[in-house]
């Protein structure tokens, strides 16, 4: 029985730029040993979703900025806990 390898997203995007590059289909499925509908199924897929590749980079910085403004909002409300409690010990004594 032949083993089937796994083919990470990066491996298929390079190997489809190839073709779309110029390169023969044949030769490159040879190559990496896959099958030519198999190559042409992973084309098609980068060619429909190819447009969300400009997506990632926006979604990507606003999450970053979102985390950023998360954890000021933490230490700030850390510290506003802190002083809050010397008051409270203050006031006890």
């Amino acid at each position: 029985m032949v083993k089937r390898r796994k083919w990470s997203s990066k491996e298929k995007s390079r190997i489809v730029l190839e073709g779309l590059r110029g390169r023969p289909v044949a030769q490159i499925c040879q190559e990496h040993q896959i099958s030519q509908s198999m190559y042409y199924v992973w084309r098609d897929q980068l060619l429909t979703h190819m447009d969300k590749a400009f997506e990632v980079k926006k979604v990507d910085q606003r999450e970053v900025y979102q985390q950023k403004q998360v954890e000021k909002m933490k230490q700030i409300i850390a510290d506003l806990t802190i002083e809050l409690k010397k008051s409270d010990e203050e006031e006890w004594r």
